[in-house]
């Protein structure tokens, strides 16, 4: 059985576009579970009055998408755990060929769907997820014109959370404290984090190009929001995750990189973006301690070797 886990906040009008996508899947064999973070709007009722198949997690308080997911994730059983974005709309082959790919090749443990822009469907966001090492996550592909560049299925260093697929097996290994996401993240970078700590663990993830997916670019996020916890979010992940041997090695890099982000919400202080990437990094800065605690739990669970690790970063 697979789980599709959709996390929900006032999303009333995106939910009909992605739940009617999973209608018109080729593949059946799931079920929907949509794990609403206390909406204030109809997202809940619109699912009772018209989506009666779906499942629904109402939450009572808002605590965040990590905790969301996690919340959700033991609610359910499935062998695999698929993650939606509500605003997505996928093809109707996408679970076919997502999981379809983890079926035919247990050697990997997650797979990354190909994203595209929902209003601009030739466009790439996503061709599987990196990390660099200098602490920025990146986007295979993204803002390239989809021209069969990236039909190859390959090895990619995670899924977006957005739309990927996870063996819930791979899942219970990583987590710490039978938690799957870090819920002190609150939102953005939970799948980084997540994508770290499974490569560490020696996990795989495959890129299944047939996959695709259309999304919507944080319809229910983003701006100064988003600014904030990638702000904080960059350094906690960068700090807590890798390895001493990466941090000694490319400590330069990270503290380069962070100067720049500086820098850069200096000179557009005006912009409320750009003063909540500085109260991130503060913020990042005060909650260092709490994270670096964290780091022994991700040390029992290494698999890979820090060469081995440090080969994967920027891919």
């Amino acid at each position: 059985m697979i789980d599709i886990i959709i996390p929900n906040y006032n999303g009333a009008s995106l939910l009909p576009v992605c739940l009617d996508a999973l209608r018109r899947q080729t593949r059946q064999d799931f079920q929907v579970l949509v794990v609403d973070d206390a909406s204030t709007d109809e997202s809940v009722a619109l699912l009772r009055q018209h989506y009666p198949e779906v499942q629904i997690l109402q939450l009572t308080q808002n605590s965040g998408l990590a905790k969301a997911i996690n919340q959700a994730i033991t609610k359910t059983e499935g062998e695999y755990v698929v993650l939606l974005n509500n605003d997505t709309e996928a093809d109707p082959r996408w679970l076919a060929e997502l999981v379809g790919a983890l079926e035919r090749q247990p050697e990997y443990a997650f797979a990354a769907s190909k994203l595209r822009l929902y209003d601009r469907r030739d466009v790439l966001h996503s061709a599987g997820d990196g990390y660099a090492i200098n602490g920025v996550p990146f986007n295979r592909g993204v803002w390239e014109v989809d021209r069969g560049q990236y039909d190859a299925s390959v090895d990619v260093f995670g899924p977006c959370a957005g739309a990927g697929a996870y063996r819930r097996a791979a899942l219970d290994h990583v987590a710490i404290d039978g938690r799957v996401f870090d819920e002190d993240l609150f939102m953005y970078c939970e799948d980084v984090d997540l994508n770290i700590r499974a490569q560490l663990a020696g996990y795989r993830t495959i890129f299944v190009p047939t996959a695709i997916v259309y999304h919507m670019l944080s319809a229910t996020g983003g701006g100064s929001l988003a600014s904030y916890y990638c702000g904080r979010n960059f350094i906690l992940v960068w700090s807590k995750n890798m390895p001493a041997t990466a941090i000694s090695k490319y400590f330069f890099a990270f503290f380069k990189q962070q100067l720049r982000i500086t820098f850069e919400a200096v000179r557009h202080i005006r912009g409320a973006a750009a003063r909540a990437r500085l109260r991130g990094q503060i913020a990042g800065l005060r909650a260092l301690p709490q994270f670096i605690a964290k780091r022994r739990q991700i040390r029992q669970r290494q698999q890979l070797a820090d060469a081995q690790f440090i080969a994967v970063l920027g891919k």
